[in-house]
């Protein structure tokens, strides 16, 4: 990380396949960059992470995503840090911080559409495996998009490996707003 001057927190290995995918779609080379991405294993870790590389650490640039679920772990964090007070998601943004409506694997859901979904996990092979879940008692009758996060949730590695596989499969002009917000100020704050 000598190279670093952004450090990108993202709660889980899913998001930052996710990141990495887009940034590479959209011809951004991170590296070259000096932008890096860390994923912390969980959105609790944040305090720690912005300890280690924000203004009482490295005195990197800072920037993330996160599930609205985790957010006001991540506006703790950003507080305890001296990086603001009663925090709003506008200054979160202002920041660099973006939050997912539910998760990110639902904004691509929602972005793709469930069809779409659907023939990407039939290319992998497993629309098979995705049927079986549907027809669960707990699932079955469900909505379709519902089954799929719940099917992308599940599996060793799942989340993992279709996060980059529906974010090749986007048209480029309907990214969700939080991914689309996260590339658009990591391009805007290039090596100052």
């Amino acid at each position: 990380m000598s190279d670093t001057q952004t450090v990108v927190l993202v709660e889980g290995l899913s998001d930052k396949s996710a990141v990495e995918a887009l940034a590479e779609r959209r011809g951004l080379d991170l590296a070259a960059e000096g932008i890096s991405l860390v994923a912390m294993g969980g959105a609790t870790n944040i305090r720690t992470y912005i300890g280690r590389f924000g203004p009482t650490g490295s005195g990197l640039r800072l920037a993330g995503l996160c599930d609205a679920g985790e957010e006001a772990d991540y506006r703790r964090g950003l507080e305890h840090a001296g990086l603001g007070s009663g925090l709003s998601r506008g200054d979160l943004e202002a920041l660099g911080f973006f939050v997912c409506v539910a998760d990110l694997e639902d904004e691509l859901i929602r972005a793709l559409g469930t069809a779409a979904v659907e023939h990407v996990v039939d290319a992998e092979g497993e629309l098979g495996s995705f049927r079986t879940l549907q027809k669960q008692p707990a699932w079955r009758g469900g909505a379709t998009h519902d089954q799929l996060r719940r099917f992308m949730g599940s599996g060793s590695g799942r989340k993992i490996r279709y996060s980059g596989l529906l974010v090749e499969a986007l048209d480029l002009d309907r990214v969700p707003r939080p991914l689309d917000m996260l590339l658009t100020h990591l391009a805007g704050s290039r090596r100052r």
